[in-house]
């Protein structure tokens, strides 16, 4: 895993606490939260406030996201809103977190300048202890004041102020001034600087948990279904008609295709379809030789051509059932049959544009886990697991490439290969205009064929 972190590739872009101060506000948030404080002077911070120095000082990864519901978090500025957010068991957890702090910016920038904002992402549920718990999720909402309760504070003085002006006599009433200049030392003037932070919902319909093994629940769609990957053994109790496990390739794929969320790549407007097939041949054949010995540095589309040429025998059969796509692609001809059985299938497919897409695109990774760039920018989690597994030649080639060629241009990367384009929408017919009225003879006699002309004077 070092190699990934020292690449950038691993624990990036966390936010970097280290003044006095930020520890401080940091300390009293922790202990407002969890009744816990840090020894250290320098850590760093994912988007919730979660920083793995800390866990391990407190031999407690889970110390914000107690039982893996109702996460807890910390905000110390607004800037935690690029990070990543580790150890996530829902995926909807960091665009949840990233909405609220883009929704409360500039309270959230005036707030954190003098106190740590501290919250919880809470639903109806407070232990999946069943897998039938996790359809009891249908909502989560945003609590989150600052330690010192300043939000709290606010609308309570708020409501003083309503009523010192709805009161005749409010300005005989001391004990209500008295209150208000009490609350306005810890607030602010709320008047003419409103704090107030949003209150938000979200709908969590469908989504992805690391529960019970990894669970994909669709229930906003219109046929259902529970895609458990790694087994469905467990699963017997949940109330739901359709359970697939990993092995159901042709039910999972029926189940895609069946609600309109995949497309496959060659299908997609606005891409390369050819290159984005040609890159998985790559990887599909980095995989099949990373265990041969073989130097995997700097290989260069005529040594991968040579790999391919001298590890034929070990190429599986979705490298030349893309090969075969990709001969279609780029020069025509008859086009490949590639059905669900095919181990090469979900290969050929990406997210449709729908609301749903980026958990889509994660499932998609973990049935195509060969895909190494897919599956790191689509599924972390499963690429960090898997990663601890590969040779060390693999390794090397996946890091390597994923510095050079999607560090650089993230936002470029992730366009091109899950980009949608706007809907072709044909321009609108012209107007016909109405047929102008005749000129009448006489006017063309007065002032000529081109109009009046203007005398000089």
């Amino acid at each position: 895993m070092e190699r990934l972190i020292r690449a950038g590739l691993m624990f990036g872009n966390l936010f970097h606490v280290s003044s006095p101060a930020l520890v401080e506000r940091y300390n009293r948030a922790l202990e407002h939260l969890t009744g816990k404080r840090t020894a250290l002077t320098d850590f760093h911070i994912d988007i919730s406030g979660y920083s793995p120095e800390v866990g391990d000082e407190l031999g407690d990864h889970l110390y914000l996201n107690h039982a893996g519901v109702n996460r807890q978090f910390i905000l110390l500025s607004v800037d935690q809103r690029t990070a990543p957010l580790l150890n996530a068991k829902f995926s909807t957890s960091r665009d949840i977190l990233r909405q609220f702090i883009t929704e409360n910016e500039a309270a959230l920038f005036a707030l954190t300048a003098r106190d740590a904002v501290a919250g919880e992402l809470v639903n109806s549920v407070y232990d999946v202890s069943t897998p039938a718990r996790l359809l009891d999720i249908r909502t989560v909402t945003i609590d989150a004041d600052t330690t010192a309760g300043t939000v709290k504070d606010a609308d309570k003085l708020a409501a003083m102020v309503d009523r010192f002006r709805d009161t005749p006599d409010g300005w005989y009433d001391d004990v209500l001034i008295a209150q208000m200049i009490e609350v306005a030392g810890r607030t602010g003037d709320v008047v003419r600087n409103p704090v107030t932070l949003k209150q938000m919902s979200f709908a969590q319909r469908n989504f992805w948990t690391t529960h019970f093994g990894g669970l994909y629940l669709f229930q906003d769609v219109e046929h259902p279904a529970v895609i458990a990957p790694a087994g469905k053994t467990a699963l017997t109790d949940m109330p739901v008609e359709f359970i697939f496990d990993g092995s159901e390739r042709r039910r999972i794929a029926y189940f895609l295709k069946l609600n309109g969320l995949v497309e496959t790549v060659v299908e997609a407007r606005g891409i390369n379809s050819a290159a984005i097939l040609r890159q998985k041949m790559d990887f599909i054949l980095i995989d099949a030789v990373a265990g041969q010995g073989v130097d995997l540095t700097g290989l260069t589309r005529a040594d991968l051509r040579r790999l391919a040429r001298q590890h034929a025998d070990r190429l599986p059969p979705e490298f030349h059932s893309l090969a075969q796509l990709v001969n279609w692609a780029e020069h025509g001809g008859r086009f490949p049959k590639i059905d669900s059985d095919d181990a090469v299938y979900f290969y050929t497919l990406r997210a449709a544009d729908t609301p749903d897409a980026e958990l889509v695109n994660m499932l998609l990774a973990e049935l195509a886990p060969k895909d190494v760039r897919q599956l790191f920018i689509c599924h972390k989690d499963l690429f960090y697991r898997t990663y601890a597994r590969w040779p060390e030649a693999k390794k090397a080639f996946v890091v390597d490439f994923l510095e050079w060629e999607y560090k650089v241009d993230k936002a470029g990367v992730r366009d091109a290969l899950f980009g949608h384009d706007a809907p072709l929408v044909p321009p609108p017919l012209p107007r016909r205009r109405a047929k102008p009225a005749p000129v009448p003879d006489r006017v063309i006699a007065s002032v000529g064929p081109w109009g009046a002309v203007k005398r000089r004077r």
